[in-house]
């Protein structure tokens, strides 16, 4: 019989917690820059191209995503704490690690165009977690076809954030797309490994969850 989280993995998935909610995440990958070099030299003198209404639309989409990254972090943090398979923890760990490059991308960009993250990250990450740990009792393979969706569901948000991002701001659009090519890795892999096709009914309500996130996270 599977024995269930021991003490040091609850203090772990605490420290974690913490970390990713009031510590400055530290990225392991450079920040995405965009191409080509005469377009990225152009850039470095900040975002005088952008107008002040586009500057306040690329923030507050960058804080939808910043938010969206704090749930991710929950996700994949209760998924490897409850996961049965070794494998199955681990790569729940590295996607998490991956997110980490995510949030801090998503927060250097904030501040570059003047704002700040969601209020409500909190919220959002303890709401995620519990979403994560009760996928993860599941199973593994219902774990993994969450992961699957999910990264389905947030390749497709991603995609229409650059759709909406004004096309003057490289440096946000950049950030983006390095993050779209994660999450597509990350839910290919999920299924390849055996992930579990979700009913439509548990489809439907991950969309409906992630509408009052994205909606409330662009304005708070």
């Amino acid at each position: 019989m599977a024995r269930g989280p021991s003490l040091d993995t609850f203090i772990s998935a605490a420290d974690r917690a913490l970390r990713s909610l009031f510590a400055p995440p530290t990225a392991a990958r450079p920040l995405p820059a965009p191409a080509p070099t005469a377009v990225r030299e152009a850039q470095k003198a900040g975002d005088a191209a952008l107008t002040p209404d586009e500057k306040r639309e690329s923030a507050a989409l960058m804080r939808v995503n910043h938010a969206g990254e704090v749930a991710a972090q929950a996700l994949y943090h209760a998924q490897a704490m409850f996961a049965r398979n070794g494998e199955v923890r681990e790569f729940m760990l590295q996607a998490a690690r991956d997110e980490t490059d995510h949030l801090a991308w998503c927060e250097t960009r904030l501040t570059e165009l003047g704002s700040r993250p969601s209020v409500l990250n909190p919220l959002w990450y303890a709401g995620s977690f519990g979403i994560g740990a009760l996928a993860a009792l599941l199973g593994d393979r219902a774990s993994l076809g969450f992961v699957a969706e999910t990264e389905r569901q947030v390749e497709g948000h991603l995609k229409s954030h650059l759709d909406r991002l004004p096309d003057a701001d490289l440096r946000s659009r950049a950030i983006v797309e390095a993050m779209r090519h994660d999450e597509i890795g990350h839910g290919q892999h999920a299924q390849s490994a055996g992930g579990a096709h979700l009913p439509g009914p548990a489809r439907e309500l991950m969309r409906q969850t992630a509408r009052v996130m994205t909606h409330t996270a662009y304005r708070i």
